[in-house]
């Protein structure tokens, strides 16, 4: 569930003070990930790879209380729960929006995953829960390589959000650049920084 909440009362006060009515209040790093164990448990347990990094985002976010508290227009919203988007080539041959609850399960995660994706596929509607999730976007442009990507600042989305594209292969190990922007109101940087070193050990201790 979602309600709104007064910033003063929040250590993001100061931050809301600064960056709510900024030009530019999105902040993007840039990281590579080591997912060779990730490979690894995708191929070992036939499980999509997009899947299995969407579960560690969820994953890594989960502890973070930053990620809870979302600017939406002028006002700060917090949320109890956190879902992961991923995007979908449905029937149609163009792309619609999935949204997955976050869970600590795999198998469940993995399930709900497969549903959810193949009915937004079928039905061409995009799936949200924004109304009672806060939403980590992503992003997989798996057609080519990319060291990064900076997204816009709509002022409607400010959704943490993650890009990436193909992985690369170095010395048996592969590799992943990805960009994960983020609304400096709802984090800081040695938050968003904490977020991205979680992520590298999710996926590290990933198990089947």
């Amino acid at each position: 569930m979602k309600k709104e909440i007064e910033p003063k009362d929040t250590t993001r006060a100061a931050a809301y003070e600064l960056w709510m009515k900024a030009p530019n209040p999105m902040v993007t790093f840039f990281k590579t990930l080591d997912v060779t164990n990730l490979i690894k448990v995708s191929k070992k347990g036939h499980l999509k790879f997009n899947m299995l990094l969407d579960y560690c985002i969820g994953m890594a976010a989960a502890p973070i209380k930053e990620f809870y508290i979302l600017p939406v227009g002028d006002k700060l919203i917090q949320y109890d729960a956190i879902a992961v988007n991923t995007i979908v080539k449905n029937k149609n041959n163009e792309v619609s929006s999935c949204d997955i609850s976050q869970s600590a399960d795999l198998i469940v995660f993995n399930q709900e995953y497969l549903k959810y994706t193949a009915q937004v596929a079928e039905s061409c509607r995009d799936r949200d829960l924004s109304e009672e999730r806060m939403v980590i976007g992503t992003s997989a442009i798996i057609d080519t390589e990319i060291d990064g990507a900076v997204g816009m600042n709509s002022g409607i989305f400010n959704n943490p959000f993650i890009i990436w594209g193909k992985y690369r292969t170095k010395y048996l190990r592969y590799y992943l650049p990805i960009s994960f922007q983020f609304h400096h109101t709802q984090m800081d940087g040695a938050h968003a920084g904490r977020f991205l070193e979680n992520l590298q050990i999710e996926i590290n201790n990933l198990r089947r």
